[in-house]
């Protein structure tokens, strides 16, 4: 046996034992992805910038629209309604925090029109293992933070965003299988009580 044929007889042996990873989405199968995704829900685990846990349930519907309902000891309620996003802490007595959609990172995915492929948009896109990571910011508002979004493929589906401020604080969403599909009314995104409030804008 040449060395020639034994190297090229290890490489076989070594591409059996260890599976190549798989190659990295294509941005314009993520934005078409998200651009598909009108409704949806399921269950959520969320990764705070402290490092505690808390989980509950997401439910989307875009553009525009989330509702974070979290699950007890918690009650916070988080709701994007198309233009704000409010944050109810059912456990005070203070008014609900509003703060504009378009200065979050969040709205990035929940845009009517997703175009990963905008310039400056995207400043990471790599692969690890079967999972596509993008880094994806404001173009003209960088200052705003950033999201991380991770998808697998095959199909392609949103697994987990990391949301990442503009104040340096890290939040991690971790998603459970998503239902996509479903009718929800405009009502479920109501921010409670923000109308005697206003949104903060920073």
């Amino acid at each position: 046996m040449t060395f020639r044929t034994l190297l090229a007889a290890c490489a076989a042996v070594l591409a059996t034992t260890f599976p190549a990873a798989a190659e990295k989405l294509p941005l314009t199968d993520l934005s078409r992805y998200l651009n598909s995704l009108k409704t949806a829900s399921g269950e959520f685990t969320q990764i705070n910038d402290d490092g505690t846990i808390t989980k509950g349930r997401i439910i989307i519907k875009r553009p525009g629209r989330v509702r974070f309902e979290y699950a007890p000891p918690d009650k916070t309620l988080v709701v994007a309604d198309g233009s704000t996003v409010g944050v109810v802490d059912g456990k005070s007595n203070e008014p609900p925090q509003g703060y504009p959609l378009n200065k979050t990172p969040l709205s990035i995915i929940l845009a009517r029109n997703v175009d990963l492929t905008r310039a400056r948009m995207v400043t990471g896109h790599r692969s690890e293992g079967n999972k596509t990571i993008v880094r994806a910011q404001d173009p003209q508002n960088p200052e705003y933070g950033n999201i991380e979004l991770v998808f697998t493929g095959d199909p392609v589906e949103l697994r987990q965003w990391v949301i990442n401020d503009g104040n340096g604080s890290r939040t991690t969403v971790v998603l459970g299988d998503l239902k996509e599909g479903g009718a929800y009314g405009d009502d479920l995104f109501v921010i409670p009580g923000l109308e005697d409030v206003g949104p903060v804008d920073r």
